[in-house]
């Protein structure tokens, strides 16, 4: 018999070969409807999931997911990008699939057509789809040993699932069917999990067709990616595509052009911004607002360069932990940049000659300590490459500012009367994403973070990472965005990403749980989204259409000062370790304001405006009077535009509410006359005439950059009383 502990701690007996379906079924008849799938767990507490119809893997703790759970959609969605593949097989039996993994808000598949698909074909496959999810064929697993199921596949002839088994893990390759049997019906090389049958899906849409190349890479192939969504019932795909809707009015890229706040330029380069000095205007304004608290809470400024040595992120780790994600290095010597770019194509799955191989070696024959054997095997020599690149030097763009602050630390003795010590910088890093990755503000190549280091002794950390995690919600209750949740990031153990440091993870991460635990707030625990030096507290905030955006990050970190071997005398007069704290309550400056623009829909509040009031004049009459206007607004610190032009009041007022400025004034004879002005606010219907005196009391009270965290806080208090 088989053990099976529930969530609840309850244990049932099934008979071994007896699957989750089997649990579902003797628990009641109405969880067996209801559940799509599993999560198991065997001695190394690690859940893995199951479809209902796989044998349970031993005694086991067993969790059975319905829709209501987390996890349903995702196993939906995988399910239904297997629908729509094979949809589009049957329609067009030469597509060459490639892969379609569910992602957030839905799904996609890549696909190798020559046919060119557009919207006009959408209908013609969701019929196909309709017609094989109104059959409620079971979706049926079968594994194969690694030799039988790669002679499959090349019996197949399809390139790109031949290479994804390749790429798979383990003795074994899966695959799904679309029905009962293998053989009879459609199949796919899958890991799994699907839901029980097809008829389970309850709405599901095509979204969009777009170019994308093999792997993300731009070298290689161009495919089509069909991006698609599906929901367990109608209700839910209506409201998504009513949120799909708002988000295109809502687009950041859309509403910064019409405002004039910044430019992405292809001849500048793919994933760099230029600010526009509205958009200057806007981003110095949040710097501005975070530097003052910054003062406050005793950080002290500092400025480091856009590049450093190499040696600084090897011995950080950031080199070449995330080479990938990194602009090429720029090395010193002749020659080591040619290599690396061999070593790369060679990783990548290129074709790389011997000879290419060995003329990109010659330069370094005989030297770095490397013995090169020029008829060796290409696998022996790109070993000997990347030996040799291991210690050349070289400079790289600055990935991360931490190593920089670090060395600013390391600069002077410290004593434990010095900490702890808050450095702050708004620093600009660089990150090479994939071309196909990039989008407007909130996926860039060069962004600035509002980064700060925080190094202090033990006994000091928890008091910063609560002060670090005050500051986060500061920032946000500011903006009006009080609708987050928080999520700890903690290591994987068995992901060789993470630095290895049993002893300082266990610190770190029970310093985070500690700090979230006194701050009053829950949280959720995600294994494996750790930074790779220690675990962090994120904020995920939700906008105002229900969208999720990762922003704030605080991270307790025991490694990098291990790394650096950084010190402070202590009240012993030894050496002691002191521990570092990273933080970002904005996270990337770029990002953040992408998400302001689509959160107010581009209508900034008064403090944030880049054009706070516009004054318009009727006539040439009542010029004279409009500047004077203007001027008394400035005087009190409001940013101004006046429009004195001959043009008609209609098409200045027009220009105005296209710039969503947050007060047009208009000015005529009557109002010089009275010194008076007629105000049209964008929030209110309607203007009315008031005394320019009133007008700029109003103004003065309602430019508050506090404001809205007041609000929210008053709200927080009124509801925990």
């Amino acid at each position: 018999m088989i053990r099976v502990t529930l969530p609840d701690n309850s244990v049932r007996e099934l008979p071994e070969g007896a699957s989750a379906a089997d649990l579902a079924a003797d628990i009641g008849p109405g969880l067996a409807k209801a559940a799509i799938g599993a999560f198991a767990a065997n001695g190394d507490g690690e859940e893995r999931p199951l479809d209902l119809a796989t044998p349970l893997p031993g005694d086991c703790n067993l969790r059975l997911v319905t829709n209501r759970d987390d996890e349903a959609l995702t196993i939906l969605r995988h399910s239904t990008a297997h629908v729509m593949a094979e949809a589009i097989c049957n329609i067009w039996p030469e597509t060459k699939l490639v892969y379609g993994p569910p992602v957030e808000g839905g799904f996609y598949y890549d696909i190798d057509l020559d046919y060119k698909l557009t919207p006009d074909d959408f209908p013609k496959i969701e019929a196909e789809m309709q017609r094989i999810v109104k059959e409620a064929r079971p979706f049926t697993r079968y594994e194969m040993d690694r030799a039988a199921g790669m002679e499959k596949l090349k019996k197949e002839g399809n390139p790109y699932k031949l290479e994804n088994a390749e790429r798979a893990k383990g003795d074994v390759l899966s695959f799904y069917v679309t029905g009962a049997e293998p053989g009879a019906f459609w199949e796919d090389l899958c890991m799994g999990t699907h839901i029980p049958d097809t008829g389970r899906i309850g709405a599901f849409k095509i979204l969009s067709v777009s170019g994308a190349f093999l792997h993300g890479d731009a070298k290689k192939k161009q495919l089509q990616r069909v991006n698609g969504t599906a929901f367990f019932n109608k209700k839910d795909l209506k409201a998504y595509l009513t949120q799909l809707e708002e988000a295109r009015k809502r687009d950041h890229r859309k509403i910064g052009t019409e405002l004039g706040l910044f430019a992405l330029d292809p001849l500048v380069g793919t994933g760099l911004v230029l600010w526009k000095p509205r958009g200057a205007i806007v981003r110095n304004l949040l710097e501005n607002y975070l530097r003052e608290e910054l003062v406050r809470h005793g950080y002290l400024p500092v400025y480091s360069p856009n590049i450093g040595r190499l040696d600084l992120y090897r011995t950080s780790g950031h080199f070449p932990y995330y080479q990938d994600s990194q602009y090429p290095p720029m090395y010193d010597r002749p020659g080591a940049a040619a290599l690396q770019a061999i070593v790369d194509a060679y990783e990548a799955g290129e074709d790389v000659t011997a000879a290419s191989l060995n003329e990109a070696l010659e330069p370094f024959t005989g030297c770095c300590g490397v013995q090169i054997d020029a008829s060796a095997l290409n696998a022996e020599k790109i070993e000997a490459a990347k030996e040799i690149l291991r210690d050349e030097e070289g400079y790289l763009l600055k990935p991360m500012n931490c190593p920089h602050h670090i060395r600013i630390y390391a600069s002077e003795p410290r004593s434990y009367r010095d900490l702890p010590v808050r450095l702050a910088e708004f620093g600009t890093v660089y990150r090479y994403e994939q071309s196909g990755e990039v989008s407007g503000l909130t996926r860039v190549r060069g962004f600035t973070q509002d980064d700060a280091h925080i190094f202090c002794t033990p006994e000091q950390l928890q008091g910063e990472l609560a002060s670090c995690v005050q500051l986060t919600r500061y920032v946000l209750d500011g903006l009006g965005l009080k609708d987050y949740r928080v999520r700890i990031g903690l290591h994987d153990p068995d992901d060789g990403k993470y630095i290895d440091n049993p002893q300082a993870w266990a610190e770190s991460e029970a310093a985070i749980r500690e700090a979230v635990k006194l701050s009053g707030m829950t949280a959720t625990e995600e294994k494996g989204e750790a930074a790779f030096y220690g675990p962090k507290i994120d904020f995920v905030v939700k906008d105002c259409i229900g969208r999720d955006w990762q922003l704030g990050t605080v991270q307790a970190d025991y490694i990098q000062p291990i790394n650096f071997d950084l010190s402070y005398t202590g009240s012993d007069n030894k050496a002691h370790r002191p521990v570092m704290v990273h933080r970002a309550p904005f996270g990337s400056m770029e990002r953040f304001i992408g998400i302001l623009i689509e959160h107010f829909e581009g209508n900034f509040p008064l403090w944030l405006a880049p054009v706070q009031v516009l004054v318009a004049t009727i006539s040439e009459k009542s010029v004279d009077y409009g500047r004077e206007v203007a001027e008394q607004l400035r005087k009190i610190g409001m940013r101004v535009e006046l429009d004195d032009s001959a043009e008609r009041i209609g098409p200045k007022k027009h220009y105005g509410r296209s710039l969503k400025v947050p007060y047009i004034v208009v000015v005529g004879e009557k109002e010089a006359e009275s010194k008076a002005v007629n105000v049209d606010p964008r929030d209110r219907d309607g203007s009315k005439t008031i005394p320019l005196t009133e007008l700029i009391e109003m103004l003065k009270q309602e430019n508050d950059p506090h404001a809205l965290r007041r609000q929210n806080e008053n709200e927080r208090a009124g509801a925990s009383s």
